[in-house]
């Protein structure tokens, strides 16, 4: 990665793209209440707590109703979607968490990572990294611009 974050409107990480980070595969799923804590306190912006949402994933994943769980992760992916105008591939979101929960939660977690919001790091350490991030320059197309802004 360059070092910014990627432009919005495409993920950057395929659904089945686990073994781009084994990290966030193995923690998806051997862990999936710490992965989904750890996504939904980044995408809370810290109003969430990793602790708190990992503990509600991990009530209504042993509810005994299944798919509890899928649907409170599907918000989020909602949530993600919304923040960088991903479209919902490969299906609906409720598709994809219901069919394949941990490759939905490895996704997110690489797809907020790729884009310098690592959610191993926490809310509060993202945010300092956001506000301490340089501000790329855009660059210049012609010499009509480089007239333009000298007036």
């Amino acid at each position: 990665m360059s070092g910014y974050p990627p432009p919005p409107g495409a993920w950057t990480t395929g659904l089945c793209g686990c073994c781009s980070d084994c990290k966030s595969c193995c923690l998806a799923f051997f862990c999936p209440c710490v992965a989904f804590g750890q996504v939904a306190e980044t995408l809370d912006k810290g109003s969430t707590s990793c602790g708190m949402a990992g503990a509600i994933y991990c009530a209504l994943q042993h509810a005994g109703l299944c798919l509890l769980h899928c649907l409170y992760s599907c918000s989020y992916r909602g949530k993600l979607r919304a923040a960088y105008g991903l479209p919902a591939e490969p299906c609906a979101d409720g598709c994809v968490h219901c069919f394949c929960e941990p490759c939905a939660l490895s996704q997110m977690y690489r797809e907020l990572k790729n884009r310098c919001a690592d959610p191993a790091d926490g809310w509060e350490v993202n945010s300092q990294k956001m506000a301490t991030a340089p501000v790329p320059r855009p660059a210049r197309t012609s010499a009509r611009d480089d007239a333009l802004t000298s007036v």
